[in-house]
């Protein structure tokens, strides 16, 4: 097993990430959403059998266990963020090289016939970066295809703290993609209203998810600090209940968060 980048090696902000998503340990049990897309995915992968695959911020193996399963590979490398689930990938594919560190940053070699990462790419600094790298790793004929999350993404939480990731919209990413030089491409969105019976039930389920209020990243790559208080959080939920507040089919009132999930695929020439 090969590992790389040590959480010392990481930025201040990538190890907070890491942290976050190392402590999400009922991830699976409550990211329902990004199980939907990984199967999403590996429905849109062109071929069963490849060469040589990399997946890209596998996190706690959801897209791995549909690879291992589904698609054929003489050759597989397994990148990940947090050391932590190293032991759970190699597992799930005992022949792959675990890479552990931070794939903005690392050497994740070339030649891949294929490329995949589920719900990972919008915790790069500069998420559109992975669009040349993917291009610079992939061989000719070579697939990209990943999932990450529109400007549209947990509007609700945005609306009312300020606080989200910077995510490039549909025409960043195409022109992205044009630029780099890749064809067939294909780019689509998906819409994911998620019911809570309560606005702190929805801040429960975004920490069980790894997902933290606590910082916010805009364009410039700078993070702001966000700290909740009693007083905060009493006006946030009294703020989420009068704007966003809905009924259920038995007249209960909830509440709803929003997933935008954006799909890519596309090919080098």
């Amino acid at each position: 097993m090969k590992k790389l980048d040590t959480p010392d090696d990481l930025s201040a902000r990538k190890q907070t990430i890491a942290r976050h998503f190392s402590s999400a340990g009922d991830y699976d049990q409550h990211a329902n959403i990004q199980q939907t897309v990984c199967q999403y995915l590996l429905a849109n992968i062109a071929q069963v059998k490849q060469s040589s695959v990399l997946e890209v911020g596998a996190g706690t193996g959801q897209m791995t266990r549909l690879l291992a399963e589904y698609i054929q590979s003489q050759h597989w490398v397994i990148n990940e963020l947090c050391s932590e689930q190293a032991a759970t990938l190699q597992s799930i594919l005992p022949t792959a090289g675990i890479v552990i560190g931070d794939a903005e940053t690392i050497d994740l070699k070339k030649n891949y016939s294929l490329i995949v990462s589920a719900n990972a790419v919008q915790w790069f600094d500069d998420p559109l970066i992975f669009i040349t790298q993917s291009v610079q790793r992939l061989q000719s004929g070579g697939q990209l295809i990943f999932s990450t999350f529109t400007p549209n993404n947990f509007l609700q939480i945005k609306m009312l703290t300020g606080q989200g990731l910077y995510y490039p919209d549909i025409d960043e990413w195409q022109s992205a993609l044009v630029d780099a030089g890749f064809e067939k491409i294909e780019l689509s969105t998906q819409r994911f209203d998620l019911p809570f019976s309560t606005p702190y039930a929805i801040l429960k389920h975004m920490k069980l998810t790894g997902v933290s209020t606590n910082q916010t990243q805009v364009k410039s790559n700078s993070t702001q600090t966000f700290m909740w208080t009693k007083s905060r959080l009493r006006q946030f939920e009294s703020d989420y209940w009068q704007h966003f507040s809905v009924q259920d089919e038995e007249g209960q009132p909830i509440v709803h968060l929003t997933y935008e999930v954006l799909i890519v695929s596309a090919f080098k020439p």
